[in-house]
Parts: structure tokens; sequence; C-alpha cells
């Protein structure tokens, strides 16, 4: 008894000191120090311009980082010109930056974010900072504010544009079915085409009748009149012959 007791009191120990394993310790957070960050990039790309925002892509990498450690600006290259595309994105959308408001901290499981309400020239937007769990700056993301009518609308767009897209992809199948059903009958025709021509070539060509000499047609057509005279006047052909010979001269005579 004394040992399944000793043994119970053993597990528990084990079990607590695994729990006690588990906590993870709650990373404390500087927020002037992140809000000093914050502000700097702000600032920084507010004086700056559209070409000198530009110039920093055009950096090779470890100059950037250079840069970016002497300016005590815990972020990557990378990083930060993400941040830059960011900011000019806002820009074109919500139009030039005026003034923003008090940083909001808020922690997270795999860091800290800081966030501001901005006013820009066009609408308001939310400018979000988020920071890792050693503090270094990872990302800016600008959030325009829209209201309940221009979400409506956006999304009544999206809709259209999808339904749209879908229509035009239909009729694209039901032509390329159309084509792959009427193919085969323009191959038949082309086939029977072909074997037409080829019987018209195989086919033998007939020999034209032998012309008859115009001489001897007029010499059957005189002799058989001359048989059929004949035989009503009961001559002979030779008689009807000469008679009308006769009758040719003195008829040219006279």
């Amino acid at each position: 008894m004394k040992k399944k007791i000793s043994l119970l009191g053993l597990i528990l120990i084990l079990v607590l000191s695994f729990t006690g394993c588990g906590k993870s310790e709650t990373t404390e957070y500087d927020q002037a120090t992140l809000e000093q960050y914050a502000e700097f990039v702000v600032q920084n790309f507010e004086a700056m311009t559209t070409e000198q925002l530009d110039s920093f892509s055009d950096m090779r990498d470890l100059q950037l980082d250079t840069q970016l450690m002497n300016a005590g600006l815990p972020v990557d290259g990378e990083d930060f010109l993400t941040m830059i595309s960011s900011w000019e994105a806002a820009e074109e959308e919500c139009g030039a930056y005026v003034e923003h408001g008090d940083w909001t901290m808020e922690v997270k499981n795999d860091g800290v974010s800081l966030t501001s309400e901005a006013k820009y020239e066009n609408r308001d937007a939310d400018i979000v900072f988020s920071f890792d769990e050693k503090g270094n700056m990872e990302s800016m993301d600008v959030s325009a504010h829209y209201s309940i009518g221009e979400i409506l609308e956006k999304a009544g767009l999206n809709t259209v544009l999808g339904m749209g897209t879908v229509f035009v992809v239909l009729i694209f199948i039901s032509f390329i079915i159309y084509l792959l059903g009427y193919i085969p009958k323009l191959q038949e025709k082309l086939a029977n085409k072909d074997k037409k021509v080829e019987e018209k070539k195989e086919a033998p060509v007939q020999a034209a009748p032998a012309p008859v000499a115009a001489a001897e047609d007029d010499a059957e057509l005189v002799a058989v009149i001359a048989a059929a005279i004949a035989a009503a006047e009961g001559t002979s052909t030779d008689g009807f012959v000469v008679r009308s010979i006769k009758r040719r001269k003195s008829n040219r005579w006279n």
C-alpha cells in the first residue's frame, strides 16, 4: 500500500513538472520604443518623394541593410521595400497622407502590432505596424476605410465581373464543342469531294463518232427520192434522171 502511494506521489510530481515546463514566459514589449520606430518610418515616408522612395529598390541588399542599421531601424531590407510598396499603394488609393492619431498596441502569440487611425486626402485608413517577438519590424499595412455603400458597390461589381467571366468561359466552351462536332462533317465532305474527283479521272473517254461525208449523204438522199418518184410514175430512176437533166438544160437555154 505504501509503495502504491509513493508511486502515485512520484507521478503527480512528474506531471506538475511537465506542466511547469510547458508554460511560456510572457514577452514584455517597450511600447514607447516601438512607437518611435513607427513614427520614424511614417515621417520619413511622408517627407520623401516618389523618386527617393524608388531609389531604395535600386540599392544592393548589403547596402540597404547597412543603411537601415545605421539609421537604427530594426528591419530587414526586403521587408523595408515591402513597406514602401504599401505606403505608395495607400496614397494611390486614399490620396496624400495628412496625419495620424495615437498608437494602440496589441500583443499576439507571435509578436505585437501597433495601430493608428490615419487621415488621408480622400479617405481615412488604419496604419498597422507588425513586430516579431524580438521587436524587429516585419511589415506595415494600410487599410482604407470604406462606407457600407462603397463596400456593397464593390461587392456588386466583383459579382458582375465574376458572372461575366463565367459567361464568357461558357460561350468559349460551347464554341469549342460546336467545332468538335462540325469537324468530322467537314472531313467527310472533303473526303467525298476527293473521291468524286478521282472517279472522274478514272472514267474512260468515249471516242467521238466518225463524221459522215456530206456528199455521200446527199447522194443517198437523191437516190432515195429518185426511187420513190420512179416507183410512183412507173419509170426507172435512170429515165427520171435523164428527164431532169433535159429539163434543166431547156430551162437554161430559155
